[in-house]
């Protein structure tokens, strides 16, 4: 007998709906499983047999043979198991019910138990869309599904209840009306960090108009202390972003179970030593990489110069870009990478040239090949390039107050309202992502401006892309001041951050 379901399949963050045709019949031992299914769903032919079996159900070793559609689509992961078992108790006849608008997903132990899946929220989203309502889901993904509303979930624990479901003991649809609320967790704040009064502006800058920032200074400067206190400065995400992220990192299998939304932007922080195909994605199921679970957030790279030169120089394309596309045998596939990079470095190998109380030990050629770690054309896409000085303890005023990051926050958010009302319907919300043919028209200066430009030009050589990034810069800082024009003072103050290191 034929029988037929549906189940779904996803590739970088597309989701493919699957038919799973299942013809079971007499003749010789024969079980096959067709359609471009992968090493992972092959697998199935020796998991599904025991876990039949062992949830008490028949399973004879007839002619069986499975096809997946569309057979052009590569087919991959464990979620296959419970659609490919339910349709052979279809097709053996221990089991009907009409399959319309119902999904399966979930993998299967040998005993029947049904174990948690990724990718959960994007194949929800998509199948809703094609008109599916009923999901059947491993219990530990409901939670996650239940952020899409308008759907009827069944969490089932095992092979046994989702069989069960149609023979009269129904799953109870999954209700869970937790309300979800926005918290954020100030693990550094800024009030607890001594003076570094032009870093932390130079940050406040950077976190309202999406700026990309270099700290460079001395060690004990306090270069990570800031960076790690950055994210306490940045807006929450709204719906879109939240949800957009919540895929991502549901198909990378981050998600916490039991708290699946996520609502504070990435923070990511990779050691040095991580490989280029970590850092941009890959290996055998094209997993996304550090640059797209730094989506809507922050890539933060301490010790900069430090990263292998590969893992340095593929970040130029996504910073352009905002998206990263990866190409393997296999296919290609595209992941967001819309993220602000945050970087930290000594200016030496020793680190300390440049120090006001520690002599340097570098030898000219030390320094110059230091230097050389990073491109020109990677230090050109740092729109903030900020020398932090060492604190010095004897000027240290302990009964002074620093202001707090939810303060500068407020700031922050405030002057993004500005940006967002400034550009919209335009497709991007923040100065940092302006096209240069709009610049004209949402930037303009005065001649005295203009000469003032010309001048560091002269001096500094600047490339057309520094040009820009200065007028985005001080477009913000004009924001930040509640400007509706920028003015001298303002670009002043984004070529001293452009020149400071």
């Amino acid at each position: 007998m034929l029988s037929k379901l549906y189940t779904a399949s996803i590739r970088g963050l597309n989701v493919e709906i699957i038919d799973v045709e299942v013809d079971y019949r007499k003749g010789t031992n024969f079980f096959a499983i067709i359609g471009l299914a992968d090493k992972s769903i092959q697998e199935a032919k020796e998991r599904i047999p025991s876990a039949i079996k062992n949830s008490g159900f028949s399973f004879v070793p007839m002619q069986i043979i499975i096809n997946l559609a569309p057979a052009q689509l590569i087919k991959s992961g464990s979620g296959f198991d419970l659609p490919l078992s339910v349709g052979y108790l279809l097709a053996s006849e221990q089991l009907a019910f009409n399959t319309s608008r119902k999904l399966f997903l979930g993998e299967l132990s040998l005993d029947g138990t049904l174990k948690p899946v990724n990718g959960v929220l994007p194949i929800v989203m998509e199948a809703k869309k094609k008109g599916f309502k009923e999901f059947f889901i491993p219990s530990e993904n409901a939670k996650e599904a239940n952020l899409v509303s308008g759907i009827d979930i069944y969490p089932a624990k095992t092979l046994i209840e989702v069989v069960q479901h149609f023979q009269g003991g129904p799953i109870p649809k999954y209700k869970n009306k937790q309300k979800i609320e926005v918290k954020d967790i100030h693990h550094i704040d800024f009030s607890s960090i001594v003076g570094q009064h032009t870093a932390k502006r130079a940050l406040e800058i950077s976190a309202t108009g999406g700026h990309n920032c270099i700290l460079n200074g001395t060690p004990g400067s306090g270069k990570s202390m800031l960076s790690k206190a950055f994210k306490n400065i940045l807006p929450s995400m709204n719906i879109e972003e939240s949800l957009e992220v919540t895929k991502i990192y549901s198909v990378a299998g981050l998600l916490d179970k039991n708290n699946p939304y996520l609502v504070t932007r990435p923070f990511r922080a990779p050691h040095h030593t991580i490989s280029h195909i970590a850092l941009v994605g890959g290996g055998l199921n094209l997993r996304p990489g550090e640059i797209t679970l730094a989506n809507k957030g922050v890539l933060f790279l301490d010790e900069f110069p430090e990263f292998e030169a590969r893992s340095i120089e593929v970040l130029r394309q996504p910073l352009e870009d905002k998206v990263i596309s990866i190409s393997r045998s296999t296919g290609t596939i595209e992941y967001p990478a819309d993220f602000l990079v945050l970087a930290a470095m000594n200016p030496c190998k020793c680190g300390y040239f440049g120090d006001k109380t520690k002599e340097c030990i570098c030898s000219a050629k030390q320094l110059n090949e230091y230097k050389k770690r990073i491109s020109g054309p990677i230090m050109d896409r740092f729109d903030l390039q900020v020398w932090v000085d060492k604190i010095d303890i004897s000027n240290i005023d302990l009964l002074r107050t620093e202001e707090s990051s939810q303060s500068i926050k407020q700031r922050v958010i405030k002057a993004r309202a500005i940006q967002e009302q400034r550009y919209k319907g335009k497709g991007y919300t923040l100065n940092s992502q302006i096209p240069s043919q709009d610049i004209n028209k949402y930037i303009s200066i005065s001649t005295s401006s203009k000469v003032l430009l010309r001048r560091a030009n002269e001096k500094f050589n600047l490339s057309t892309r520094s040009y820009f990034k200065i007028l985005k810069v001080a477009r913000t800082i004009a924001d930040l001041s509640d400007s509706s024009s920028v003015e001298e003072p303002h670009l002043l103050e984004a070529l001293s951050y452009r020149f400071s290191n």
